[in-house]
């Protein structure tokens, strides 16, 4: 996730001190010294819409071995144990699961910040100021795309309206909330109208999100947006960003050649940002899937990140998180922790690859089938990161 307000106006936000501190980039187990990683747990699959891209294969019926609300507070006390500072609950529709406010108010108990990452169409008004009074630290709401094209994108009518009262609610209940836009080849074009959004309804955090193909997103691959359409939002992003100032938090998510494309700008429009930009990219230490961030799906298993749930590390409900984030017996979590010499392709050369930290795993694997080749979705150019013509050959 990369600050995109914080590194072209230094803004002051709750993420920026776990994403922007030092010796936050050396750690090989958590997300800042001291602590685990950011725990995104698949608390269930069930979900009452069916997303395009949904990389949990989320449909509206009861799978079964989803944590019971026992196994789930057992889990909650390895996370402490382990010094997890943040717990996102997701899905599938987290909203569905009957003892989720038990369970956000026992992390509260446990120190744990808790985040939602939801569809929005489930949160009434009743229902936001109860995420208020659990303590819920944020609720991220999608809207991948503009009325009737979101709602072809997530397979269900009515549910742009129903997604965008969830945000009105929980503004009106003062809970923080922000918007979570996907972007493809489908809404690409309405990036501008989000922005307008984002405006008109005083929503005062949007999150960007770069396509990963795992789940149903393996088969968009051809519905990912170009490289040179990329760098065009990433143009427009920047502008917004500088536009809305402090008013308005701007991220992106899932592709650190972001970070790059806009310190190389910056060095152009904005010299002395650049310097200081810099400085918090390295502390960044770009993409830390199975270092600083971690997935926990309905079951039990640990995996990287949410995208690449092909690779299971351990189950907490026959070993503690904690055991299972630290060792390094599986080849896969080994090298992510030590990443760089086995990276191949432009990712093994790239000037940048401290930065940048080799980008999505899955998004290789998926596409070539090779979990440490390039990642398919860097828009940057030979020439921008520093190797020679065939580099993408090896």
């Amino acid at each position: 996730m990369i600050g995109i307000s914080k590194l072209l106006c230094g803004n002051k936000n709750f993420g920026d001190e776990l994403r922007y501190v030092r010796g936050a980039s050396r750690q090989k187990n958590g997300v800042i010294p001291g602590h685990g990683p950011v725990v995104v747990w698949n608390c269930t699959r069930t979900c009452n819409l069916k997303c395009r891209h949904c990389y949990a294969d989320s449909d509206s019926r009861i799978y079964p071995g989803e944590l019971n609300t026992k196994e789930a507070k057992d889990f909650i006390d390895d996370l402490q144990e382990f010094k997890v500072p943040v717990i996102i609950f997701s899905g599938g529709e987290p909203l569905l699961r009957k003892d989720l406010f038990e369970l956000i108010e026992y992390a509260k108990q446990h120190n744990i910040r808790s985040t939602i990452s939801t569809n929005g169409t489930l949160i009434d008004r009743n229902t936001a100021d109860t995420l208020k009074k659990c303590g819920v630290g944020y609720v991220g709401i999608s809207l991948d795309g503009m009325g009737e094209n979101h709602d072809k994108f997530r397979g269900t009518k009515g549910s742009f309206c129903n997604a965008l009262m969830g945000i009105r609610n929980c503004r009106e209940a003062g809970q923080k909330v922000g918007l979570r836009f996907t972007i493809n080849k489908h809404n690409y074009g309405q990036l501008k109208d989000i922005f307008n959004l984002v405006e008109e309804e005083k929503i005062n955090r949007v999150c960007f999100y770069h396509l990963v193909y795992s789940g149903r997103g393996s088969f968009m691959v051809d519905e990912d947006i170009t490289h040179d359409e990329a760098r065009e939002a990433m143009n427009l992003i920047m502008e917004k960003a500088m536009e809305f100032g402090d008013k308005v938090e701007v991220l992106t998510v899932d592709n650190h050649a972001d970070s790059v494309y806009l310190y190389l700008k910056a060095r152009k429009k904005y010299k002395k940002l650049s310097e200081n930009m810099f400085e918090l990219m390295k502390l960044n230490g770009g993409n830390r899937s199975g270092i600083a961030i971690a997935n926990v799906d309905y079951k039990g298993d640990v995996h990287p990140d949410q995208f690449t749930t092909q690779y299971t590390f351990g189950n907490v409900k026959e070993r503690s998180f904690g055991d299972i984030w630290s060792d390094t017996s599986n080849p896969i979590i080994s090298g992510l922790k030590n990443r760089k010499s086995l990276l191949k392709g432009r990712c093994s050369s790239c000037k940048w690859l401290d930065i940048c930290n080799g980008n999505f795993r899955a998004r290789a694997k998926a596409v070539t089938g090779d979990f440490w080749a390039s990642d398919p979705a860097c828009y940057l150019t030979n020439k921008e990161i520093g190797v020679g013509e065939f580099a993408g050959l090896i």
